[in-house]
């Protein structure tokens, strides 16, 4: 086992590089996930793509969830509910590297920035020297739109249900949360992202994330049951997201592009694709492989991630290609 820059622990096994980092304030040192992410990648990739889960975690410290107001209503609104096993089947099938996030969104979400809070949920605001200013500024008025709407870098309240705390968050329990999950997790991903650009040329982010349910809109033949967010243009080229399109409607999926969702701080943090580093968010309906009550996983995850498996091998495939041309643009100057 060896230890990286970034504080994660690494150790090979079967052809397969599995690597730990982070930690989850609170949990238990002899439980199962009590890192905050796991990598797990072959040591020779056939794709340049990686695949990461930053919304499925379920490591819950006790005290987390005696301070929850509905302990399974809000794991099951706030959870991409059991995504990670549809991202580890389209890993195994295709030999990409899978970064899945334990830490659960209750707790902190990764695809929100760091200074995404919602201070008025926070107690101790002011104990550290010379940040009084600061926070009396991002109480006032400069804090992110979703952070005052009850979704920011933890989560304070779901709509139709409203708080879900029973008490404020310490100051003293964020700045943990912060440097403990949020912090490795992105120094790691970016890392690996540029690994695998380096070797190839270029890298691809698939960001996997699920849904529920949404309703069909005026001019929709059906309700679209994928979503793939680009960042309007910024976050990947535009071949990436054209055969992507063509690849899901052909294996008959309704697929919306960048509404309602376009992504989020994930892929404004780490895409580049200027320096051959794309990303793309992809959202997956619930309904497809979770049971009625959108809690436990039925036979649809099995045909879900094959669907998914194709879509990974037509995208890395696609890149890889990007990054010949590039060598090609660089040769012939």
């Amino acid at each position: 086992m060896s230890v990286n820059s970034h504080g994660a622990a690494g150790q090979r096994a079967s052809g397969l590089l599995k690597v730990t980092g982070g930690r989850v304030p609170g949990a238990a040192k002899d439980a199962s996930h009590a890192a905050a992410f796991t990598h797990v990648a072959p040591r020779s990739m056939p794709l340049p793509v990686v695949i990461a889960v930053p919304h499925a975690g379920r490591a819950y410290p006790d005290h987390v969830l005696a301070d929850l107001r509905d302990e399974e209503l809000c794991q099951l609104r706030l959870e991409d509910r059991h995504v990670d096993k549809v991202g580890a089947a389209v890993a195994k099938a295709t030999g990409t590297g899978l970064l899945v996030a334990h830490a659960p969104r209750a707790m902190l979400d990764l695809n929100r920035a760091h200074d995404d809070i919602d201070w008025e949920m926070v107690s101790g605001k002011h104990r550290r020297e010379g940040r009084t200013h600061s926070l009396i500024s991002q109480r006032s008025g400069s804090a992110n739109r979703r952070a005052r709407s009850g979704l920011g870098l933890v989560p304070r309240r779901l709509p139709g249900f409203g708080e879900i705390w029973k008490r404020p968050l310490p100051r003293e329990e964020l700045d943990a949360r912060i440097d403990q999950i949020h912090r490795p997790y992105h120094a790691f991903l970016r890392a690996e992202l540029q690994r695998v650009c380096d070797a190839w040329g270029a890298a691809l982010l698939i960001d996997l994330h699920s849904m529920p349910p949404l309703r069909q809109q005026p001019g929709q033949a059906r309700a679209p049951r994928i979503v793939l967010g680009d960042r309007f243009g910024a976050s990947c080229g535009g071949p990436l997201l054209a055969r992507a399109f063509r690849y899901l409607d052909a294996s008959g999926y309704e697929v919306a592009h960048n509404r309602p969702y376009s992504g989020g701080y994930v892929l404004d943090r780490h895409a580049a694709p200027s320096r051959g580093i794309h990303a793309i968010q992809v959202e997956v309906c619930r309904s497809l492989y979770l049971d009625d009550r959108m809690a436990e996983t039925t036979k649809g995850l099995a045909s879900l991630s094959s669907v998914l498996a194709g879509l990974v091998r037509e995208l890395g495939a696609q890149t890889a290609r990007l990054a010949d041309s590039g060598r090609l643009d660089e040769a012939a100057e």
